[in-house]
């Protein structure tokens, strides 16, 4: 049960995609604009990287290692059309907003890194926490990102196309966080505090030795 729950939270803190392995930033910072943008990557990426353990881990022993590449892509490809063509037939604008970023999910490093690194060497039990703790801490990290992003640049809590919360009054706004440096500016930040965590926790554990 240990070792599930382990599984479970790696994606949280230990291991995060974002704020620790530092991957997947591009298409993170780059769609972080809006609270609704950051939920629905965050989701789309979840379910590709969910289905995407689950079909590998059930067939591991059957693909080939010098193949396993072109199979991994091809099943990541698979599911990344379905997510298409889901949103652009039930929330167009969602599927507008993300634009390039959608398609890029294929060569994600962060659901590549998992499928290789973990579904491919694990049962589908573990593969399925893993894939659900990874997705999960991802999704958490971008909403974080695009909710200090929008508020403080927009002034706004954007939680469905369409409706928008105002919040901050425009003499109150901060336009660099529209654009990308403000991106960077969050996500530093929030990388500041998990390693200050993280230092602090191993040094109460040394100290209590």
């Amino acid at each position: 049960m240990n070792k599930q729950l382990e599984i479970f939270t790696n994606g949280f803190i230990r291991e995060n995609p974002l704020l620790v392995l530092n991957i997947g930033l591009c298409s993170s910072l780059g769609v972080t604009t809006s609270v609704f943008n950051g939920l629905g990557m965050g989701m789309g990426m979840t379910f590709v990287l969910l289905m995407s353990e689950i079909v590998i881990s059930l067939f591991r022993k059957l693909i080939p290692s010098a193949v396993r590449l072109p199979v991994f892509i091809t099943v990541i490809a698979a599911f990344t059309t379905i997510v298409q063509m889901v949103l652009q037939a039930f929330v167009e604008p969602l599927y507008e907003a993300l634009g390039v970023f959608l398609p890029l999910i294929v060569v994600n490093c962060i659901i590549m890194g998992r499928v290789e690194a973990f579904a491919s060497k694990n049962n589908t039990g573990n593969s399925i926490l893993d894939a659900l703790g990874m997705g999960l801490g991802y999704t958490v990290v971008l909403v974080i990102i695009s909710l200090v992003r929008e508020l403080l640049g927009a002034g706004t809590i954007t939680l469905w196309t369409g409706i928008s919360v105002e919040l901050l009054p425009e003499a109150y706004r901060i336009g660099i966080f529209n654009s990308a440096p403000g991106g960077f500016m969050v996500f530093g930040f929030l990388a500041a505090i998990v390693i200050a965590c993280k230092q602090s926790a191993a040094a109460k554990k040394e100290a209590s030795k």
